[in-house]
């Protein structure tokens, strides 16, 4: 019973650090760094992380740091909480934005993604067959990111312009971790009450050098159980184009609404997309989300993504959508917002309630 209990931990770490390995011999792989894919903001989430074009907040220094002129405060702070796969993983977020001058801004972001106390039970038995579960630790298996934005608006011209420099830190408890540099270029282009944005994530590739600390117990149990031991290597995140078109329409003097639709182009191989196949190197998934706000001070959100062809037990194909929802309320310079949103898989449904807060400060400079 002892052994039954204690198995999920101790393969927990084995398979932490075989994920690590396998992605870290120079080479680009699918879904490194997926972390920052998540978003940041309950209005972004609950829009399916469809606000590439419409964002106009601090947020931008995330989803696109060339909108972060847009943002009419001169000050603009935001945090976020969440908890996902029933409260095993949590994610925060925090972010400031400062207008420097009438054409430019600049941003900084920062994200934390972990699980934490994780249980070490490798050396729960000694050599001998004892039990001792003092000798059982914990860890946290933990990335962060720190984001620098600026944006600058072309002179006499329709476009803004923005990049992004970012430092990732991962860190698998004392066993390892890995430090990355990376950039983000952005455009965003603007006519009366239409958008269209572009941007690039990774644009230079994005480095992550992996080093281990695994202690001789350890390399025993990796060996014991079929796997290979890690060794210090680097890890390259592949360039993704992000594209999206947003309208924003005001049907009367009290309520307005925003679409936008998204569309993200993975260059890292074939994954399980609406658009492409395992031939292609590109993969596109589209997604779109709705804003309808009221006096501007009340806002219902929706959205549809994750859109991916499936199968069922029976071997039927089928299309399988993710919906997601959400409301904000912004009361002064302060907006609350909140979204009902799922990070997982579609056909294994664990839905998350994330809460944001964003400040914004007027007449500084």
């Amino acid at each position: 019973m002892i052994r039954k209990t204690l198995i999920y931990p101790t393969y927990t770490l084995l398979l932490a650090l075989c994920f690590v390995n396998f992605n870290s011999h120079g080479q680009s792989r699918k879904y490194s760094n997926e972390f920052l894919s998540i978003g940041v903001g309950a209005r972004a989430l609950a829009m399916s992380n469809s606000v590439i074009a419409s964002t106009n907040d601090v947020t931008a220094g995330y989803w696109n740091p060339a909108a972060l002129n847009s943002n009419e405060a001169d000050l603009d702070f935001a945090i976020m909480h969440a908890n996902f796969f029933a409260g095993i993983a949590k994610y925060d977020y925090a972010g400031f934005a400062k207008k420097i001058d009438a054409q430019s801004s600049a941003a900084i972001s920062i994200i934390r993604f972990g699980v934490d106390d994780i249980p070490n039970t490798t050396a729960l038995i000694d050599a001998g067959g004892n039990i001792n579960y003092d000798r059982v630790t914990s860890f946290s298996a933990a990335d962060f990111a720190i984001i620098g934005s600026y944006a600058k608006k072309i002179k006499d011209k329709p476009f803004q312009i923005g990049g992004n420099v970012k430092i990732v830190h991962r860190k698998i408890g004392s066993f390892a971790n890995s430090w990355g540099f990376g950039l983000d270029a952005a455009l965003l282009y603007q006519k009366e009450n239409l958008k269209l944005a572009a941007v690039i994530r990774d644009a230079s590739t994005t480095f992550n050098a992996w080093t281990y600390k695994i202690d001789q117990t350890t390399k025993d149990l990796l060996t014991q159980t079929g796997n290979e031991i890690p060794s210090n290597a680097l890890e390259i995140t592949n360039p993704k184009i992000l594209l999206a078109a947003s309208y924003q329409k005001q049907f009367s003097k009290k309520i307005s609404v925003i679409g936008e639709i998204d569309f993200d182009m993975s260059t890292d191989g074939p994954r399980n997309s609406l658009i492409g196949n395992e031939r292609t190197v590109l993969s596109i998934d589209p997604h779109a989300g709705l804003e309808i706000a009221y006096q501007k001070n009340i806002f219902l959100r929706m959205g549809v993504g994750n859109i991916q062809k499936s199968v069922d037990f029976e071997g039927k194909k089928y299309l399988s959508i993710q919906p997601n929802m959400g409301i904000g309320i912004k009361i002064k310079n302060l907006n609350i917002d909140y979204a009902l949103t799922n990070i997982g898989n579609v056909s294994d449904v664990q839905y998350s309630n994330v809460f944001s807060i964003k400040m914004a400060i007027f007449n500084s400079i």
